[in-house]
């Protein structure tokens, strides 16, 4: 039977009619299709040829049905809305994601996970809708993504801090290392009263920051507990440095654990005449609008959030495709030096 096009001038290309061009059956048009590693090197050549000088264009949803793929990955963001569009970190991960699928026939759905009914997001996420998702910002109060994986591949962008199941799989940076090289830094600076703003700890780049800052101080015999906590924004970094300076113990250096929340402990330390980094040194992590653009610009642990996005796209992909892939992956991180020490 011949199919006609919509304009009725010439028939659409059918399956049927690669393979009598190229000599094979149907079925084989079928693998070669769906990149079947079954097939030899000339017939795969052979189809190719054949779907280019027809024409053909393979019916993505009857492959699909076939399959049970929809070529749909989907990124999580469990955060509330305003977050993620302040934060350049996400932007950066999602351009690293979307690069990466561009190579390859999988499409990006993004999901801001609703504050008010997350269980909806787990939902669409169950019913088959995707082929796989990658959770970012995960917090230890929704242990739910965690259990997510054992129906659906999942990879989370940062480590989770409900307990690891066998099906969990995670591309981070190494946060405890990060924050206590940045805090060692400050040290051998000739600081040694260093204080801390800590992210939330229900989320285990605050835990784990904090924990980097520990352990450079304990390897340095210095045992203070100058620590405030934020929330990984501005906002949050100047009502922690506020607390600090309220509480009058005197600091000549201070690890934040964001750029956003250095940046914000910056505009705090200059209302109360504190000069950086004459009179305080600061550090922090990641090498973003934050850390570039302050004043002075900041010391910071570069995370390249764009190469993680697209090795946790890359984990999930060959994941889907039943390849055996290593269940952490750690992204480098670097030093860069500027003029807040």
């Amino acid at each position: 039977m011949t199919t006609l096009s919509s304009s009725g001038s010439r028939p659409t290309p059918t399956l049927e009619m690669v393979a009598a061009l190229a000599g094979v059956s149907r079925s084989t048009v079928s693998r070669v299709v769906n990149a079947s590693p079954k097939v030899t090197p000339d017939v795969i050549s052979a189809v190719n040829d054949a779907i280019e000088a027809l024409g053909y264009v393979p019916n993505r949803a009857a492959r699909s049905l076939a399959s049970r793929r929809t070529h749909t990955i989907a990124l999580v963001i469990p955060e509330n809305t305003a977050r993620f569009f302040a934060d350049p970190y996400f932007a950066s991960v999602i351009q690293g994601v979307a690069m990466y699928l561009s190579s390859t026939e999988y499409t990006l759905t993004l999901l801001i996970s609703s504050e008010t009914d997350p269980s909806k997001t787990r939902r669409y996420l169950q019913g088959g809708n995707v082929d796989g998702a990658l959770i970012l910002s995960h917090h230890s109060d929704d242990q739910s993504y965690v259990q997510l994986a054992r129906s659906l591949p999942v990879v989370f962008g940062g480590r989770p801090t409900s307990e690891a199941g066998p099906d969990t799989y995670v591309v981070d940076v190494d946060n405890v290392a990060a924050a206590e090289r940045a805090t060692a830094y400050l040290l051998s600076h000739g600081r040694s009263r260093v204080a801390t703003i800590a992210g939330p700890q229900n989320m285990s780049a605050g835990i784990d920051r904090l924990e980097g800052w520990r352990r450079a101080l304990g390897a340095a015999g210095i045992h203070d507990d100058l620590v405030e906590y934020g929330d990984f924004t501005p906002q949050g970094g100047a009502e922690a440095m506020q607390r600090m300076i309220d509480r009058g113990t005197p600091f000549d250096a201070l690890f934040a654990a964001s750029a956003q929340m250095a940046s914000g402990a910056l505009g705090v330390l200059r209302e109360h005449g504190l000069v950086v980094p004459r009179d305080v040194s600061v550090t922090t992590i990641d090498n973003d609008y934050y850390a570039q653009n302050a004043t002075p610009p900041l010391t910071t642990i570069d995370q390249p959030s764009t190469t993680q996005g697209a090795k946790i796209a890359e984990t999930l992909v060959r994941l889907i495709e039943g390849e055996t892939v290593e269940r952490l992956t750690i992204i480098p991180t670097q030093l860069v030096e500027r003029e807040s020490v």
